[in-house]
């Protein structure tokens, strides 16, 4: 029988809009009549509450797949009169049903890498970090480095790097480097190894700073946003290729197993990307995979136009229901948890972040014209383009290069544009040019009011991670106090407004949904959406951009499908999507708010495949 899901027979130039054109079978659907025994439905599941995410958040009972797209969603008596004689029935016996969850931003070959010649403890103190260190150097040559990343000191209750006096009593005979992105902290002998003396100066072009005691002059160890003068040294041995595709598939296994069918990875580069490739040749994906390819921006314009045209001329572009290239990303900031977002108004004076510059306001990476050609090149290319863009500063540049490339598309137009059908997008207001492409914001964190109206009027998406609000926080509000976060991940804002915004994790590191740096637990983004509530006591941040319980399932649903183009595959349960589902312990939607971190997932499925079962 004809597939009921054909590929998209097209794909528009984001410049108009891009649209992904699917045709469907006349087949069956929960109104229609039994089927023939060829046609019957491979499974039913019924007696459930199947929460579909529809666009009325409508409750079925019960659904019914054939050939890895659901067939049927309705009531018991409806969808089971489709079963034949071959057809599996599984009774729900009242449990939940969501359609497969989606993780909008994961780094997932080097977060699967990372423990694979050891393990690594959680570190909470200094101590912690400490006891680590001094646990390597008792099993790693002498004279071989010993490198720790990214224990953010934001994150460790003593909120301080380690002193250069501590690395070298924990290590006195290795080279030991604590980094956290651009920051690190480097004992006695990195420093040596790494050519790094009182004298020594940032003269690379590239900013930071190499930090020296005031009163003696001496170094401290610790390099301020350049990390890249470190010269560290790895003598242990990689992982094989094989190794390689074995660790990135048990990372995907326990994705499915907190209920994640499909995932963005927001910074692949040709490496990670050919792993994924083999792993989908052999047909051993259990996740989808949408990639943003990984572009340094620091190339000239030249050479970025040459990388633009290879994405774009790869395979990989058109569209794959399990592998898609569609997107690029680039760094426009520093970043939250190291004192380097490039914010609006100065970070102040601060003792965490050791600020010492009443003026500073972080670090841009990207001037303005070299970011509106990287947009024209995304627009000519049809990739879908985003930037690393935490500050609000970050955030009104990267939308102001959006608008200007709008209003030339505009210009450029003969007659009226169509644009997305996204929400807030009425007939009276003609929607944007630049709003096919789905441009968007990654992280995001500090927004402003007219950031977000700008969003809406330009059709931009939002790729937010809640675990930062719960993790960070407290710290944060120390240091902003709560009016500087009244538009920190401003997620009923942003609803209200009608910007497309999805949930992600920014899952850097570890095999483990709450040991892993950081948490990809969708349940606990849920509830922190829901809650607002820093894990270190106080009251809730901004309590008004709390969202509700459909709003925080839709963030990992059906608007992540629509941040890569997918919302007519996946992202809801209904007739014509693909099968992915997941079965949970409880009802998300009326169990205690408390709860929702600690659902547990029964059983998912991925193209009507069964790939996790817990129960």
């Amino acid at each position: 029988m004809r597939s009921l899901f054909p590929h998209p027979v097209g794909v528009a130039r984001c410049g108009t809009l891009t649209r992904l054109v699917v045709t469907f079978a006349g087949w069956f659907s929960c109104a229609g009549g039994p089927a023939t025994a060829d046609e019957s439905p491979d499974l039913v599941l019924h007696s459930g509450h199947v929460i579909t995410v529809d666009s009325r958040f409508s409750i079925a009972q019960a659904l019914a797949v054939r050939g890895g797209k659901l067939v049927a969603v309705g009531t018991n008596d409806t969808v089971r009169a489709l079963a034949g004689p071959n057809t599996r029935q599984i009774d729900l016996a009242g449990g939940t049903v969501l359609p497969g969850l989606i993780d909008s931003h994961t780094h997932p070959v080097a977060a699967a890498l990372h423990e694979f010649d050891h393990p690594i403890p959680e570190m909470d103190t200094i101590a912690d970090v400490l006891a680590y260190i001094a646990s390597r150097a008792a099993v790693v040559p002498e004279g071989e480095w010993i490198t720790l990343r990214q224990v953010f000191i934001t994150r460790l209750r003593d909120q301080r790097y380690p002193t250069r006096r501590e690395l070298d009593q924990a290590a006195p005979r290795h080279p030991v480097m604590f980094a956290t992105g651009p920051d690190a902290a480097l004992n006695s002998l990195a420093l040596q190894e790494s050519g790094i003396t009182r004298e020594t100066q940032v003269t690379d072009g590239g900013p930071g700073q190499i930090e020296k005691d005031p009163q003696t002059g001496e170094l401290t160890g610790i390099l301020r946003s350049c990390t890249r003068l470190a010269k560290p040294r790895g003598s242990a041995p990689g992982a094989t290729s094989a190794e390689q595709r074995e660790r990135l598939k048990q990372l995907l296994s326990d994705y499915n197993r907190v209920g994640l069918t499909s995932i963005t990875d927001k910074d692949a580069s040709e490496s990670e990307y050919a792993l994924f490739r083999e792993l989908h040749q052999a047909g051993e994906l259990t996740c989808r995979v949408y990639i943003h390819a990984s572009v340094d921006a620091q190339q000239p314009v030249e050479e970025l136009a040459r990388q633009f045209d290879r994405i774009a001329a790869d395979p990989g572009h058109q569209w794959d229901p399990w592998l898609w290239r569609r997107g690029v990303k680039c760094y426009l900031d520093g970043g939250m948890l190291t004192g380097s977002a490039y914010l609006r108004q100065p970070w102040g004076k601060s003792r965490i972040y050791s600020i010492t510059d009443p003026e500073y306001r972080g670090l841009r990476y990207i001037d303005s014209e070299k970011l509106l050609e990287l947009v024209r090149l995304s627009v000519k290319h049809d990739l879908q383009f985003t930037a690393h863009s935490v500050g609000d500063g970050a955030v009104h540049a990267l939308l102001d290069a959006y608008g200007t490339v709008n209003d030339e598309l505009r210009a450029r137009a003969e007659g009226p544009v169509p644009g997305d059908a996204r929400p807030g997008a009425g007939p009276e207001r003609s929607p944007a040019p630049i709003a096919g492409c789905r441009f968007s914001l990654t992280h995001a964190n500090f927004q402003s009011r007219e950031a977000v109206d700008q969003m809406r009027d330009l059709g931009v998406v939002c790729d937010l991670q809640p675990a930062w609000l719960w993790l960070d926080g407290a710290t944060l509000r120390a240091q902003f106090g709560d009016n500087r976060l009244e538009f920190f991940q401003p997620y009923r804002s942003l609803f209200e407004a009608g910007v497309m915004v999805g949930g992600g994790s920014d899952h850097m590191q570890k095999i483990g949904s709450l040991r892993s740096v950081n948490p990809y637990n969708p349940f606990l983004g849920m509830w922190i959406t829901l809650a607002r509530q820093p894990r270190r006591g106080g009251e809730p941040l901004h309590p008004g951009q709390k969202l509700t319980r459909p709003e925080a399932i839709r963030l990992y649903t059906i608007q992540n499908a629509w941040l890569t183009f997918e919302e007519r595959f996946k992202g809801s349960l209904e007739p014509g999507k693909m099968a992915d589902f997941v079965i949970l312990d409880r009802d998300i939607l009326s169990c205690p708010e408390e709860q929702i971190p600690e659902i547990q997932v029964r059983q998912t499925w991925v193209d009507g495949r069964l790939v996790y079962r817990g129960d």
